[in-house]
């Protein structure tokens, strides 16, 4: 169990510390970051779907099989994140002119938005610990493949919403840290809520296939140049093909 612990404490400390990735910006020209960003939002996408289809469902299949209930906790991973994005006005914004974010009070509410969601990726990357460690770190993976373009999205709307590019990686940094904190309430529950991971994988499986299906996969669409289409094509494969690579940790 503590090396469960030791695991997910750092696994979530890293992700939080992801967050300060909105420094190498103030060294980018807009029109290069961009171009990092272009790819990096596909590689999420591929990353967040191999995860989801190469280590989790397998995972479930494993120790449950696909039952009603685990349908269940699916489709509340689904719906969850399709609240928590409707309600709390989390954006998957990876284009750093996010003009609907421009005005402050929207960047704070950006900011109360990302800490939600930091909490619950907290949770995830925990409960997949609490299955596996190979399945945690792969999970890990593809929070981190997700994270980088979103932190590098939330840095620009903070700094056209007026914060200093200090205030901007700060604040960044204290939400990311959240994390942290949805870790530990899982590692703390665990031992009191009967099948918690049975809970959890399913949930974070349909949490993942919304943020690329309804995040990512539509921005995606928006890019129609057939040499750049191409580029976002192979920044998926790409993410599948390395969590395909990852099996090779449990062996």
């Amino acid at each position: 169990m503590f090396q469960t612990q030791l695991y997910t404490i750092i696994s979530v400390l890293v992700v939080g510390f992801i967050s300060l990735i909105g420094i190498i910006t103030l060294a980018l020209k807009v029109d290069r970051l961009k171009k990092i960003l272009f790819f990096l939002v596909a590689f999420s996408a591929g990353a967040l779907l191999g995860d989801v289809f190469i280590h989790i469902i397998p995972e479930i299949s494993k120790n449950t099989g696909i039952t009603f209930n685990i349908s269940i906790y699916f489709l509340s991973g689904l719906i969850g994140f399709f609240i928590l994005e409707k309600f709390l006005a989390w954006r998957h914004c990876h284009d750093l002119d996010c003009k609907e974010n421009a005005h402050h009070r929207l960047a704070t509410m950006n900011l109360v938005g990302d800490g939600f969601h930091n909490f619950i990726d907290g949770m995830l990357i925990a409960g997949s610990y609490l299955v596996s460690v190979p399945l945690g770190i792969t999970t890990t993976i593809a929070v981190i493949a997700h994270e980088i373009p979103q932190e590098l999205g939330d840095f620009g709307i903070l700094i056209h919403s007026g914060y200093t590019p200090r205030r901007a990686v700060f604040y960044n940094f204290i939400s990311a840290l959240i994390a942290v904190l949805g870790a530990l309430f899982i590692l703390a529950v665990n031992s009191s809520i009967e099948n918690l991971t049975q809970i959890l994988l399913p949930f974070t499986a349909g949490g993942f296939i919304y943020i690329a299906g309804s995040g990512i996969i539509p921005e995606l669409h928006k890019e129609v140049h057939p040499r750049k289409s191409l580029v976002q094509l192979l920044g998926i494969i790409l993410g599948i093909v390395i969590m395909s690579l990852l099996l090779f940790i449990k062996a």
